[in-house]
């Protein structure tokens, strides 16, 4: 039987997985066999950028950790997986998606996205959507769009009326 101090260290470990997962609204699995030791620190470089990191757990210790939070992932727990977390929704698929496009040794597997299990389809289309403020620069220039059609409107209407 296991020493007591290494199942309790396990359940630590188990327990940071549960606690990430629940306070994250991504979480991205993938394979990064074939990555340098420079690439692993490039990626978590802008991985942080984002306000997003990652972290290599044990394959029984995460699935123990997803098994207790009622989420099937076991498929994509097979062979070597990092987990990347972040409060962005989107942030760490489109890190991961970017660094993937320079670096094909990282493999995007599967990914919890506000509680939804997306697979890699998925991910792949969230990693298109534009970032927040990219967002908000659209929504900021369609605004300022009517605003101006408004004000041009209401200057001609104001020099029919002076004629």
């Amino acid at each position: 039987m296991a020493n007591a101090n290494i199942l309790a260290m396990k359940q630590q470990v188990i327990d940071e997985i549960k606690s990430t997962v629940d306070q994250s609204s991504s979480v991205v699995l993938f394979d990064y066999r074939g990555l340098t030791d420079n690439e692993s620190k490039a990626l978590r470089r802008k991985l942080r950028e984002t306000g997003s990191d990652y972290k290599v757990y044990k394959n029984t210790l995460m699935a123990r950790a997803l098994s207790d939070l009622k989420i099937d992932l076991s498929e994509s727990l097979n062979g070597p997986s990092a987990m990347a977390y972040g409060s962005d929704s989107v942030a760490p698929v489109k890190v991961l998606s970017e660094f993937a496009k320079e670096h094909p040794a990282l493999i995007l597997k599967v990914g919890i996205v506000d509680g939804n299990i997306s697979d890699k389809d998925a991910l792949s289309e969230l990693a298109k959507i534009p970032s927040r403020e990219g967002l908000l620069t659209m929504l900021a220039g369609g605004m300022i769009g009517i605003a101006r059609d408004l004000s041009i409107c209401l200057d001609l209407y104001s020099q029919q009326k002076e004629q």
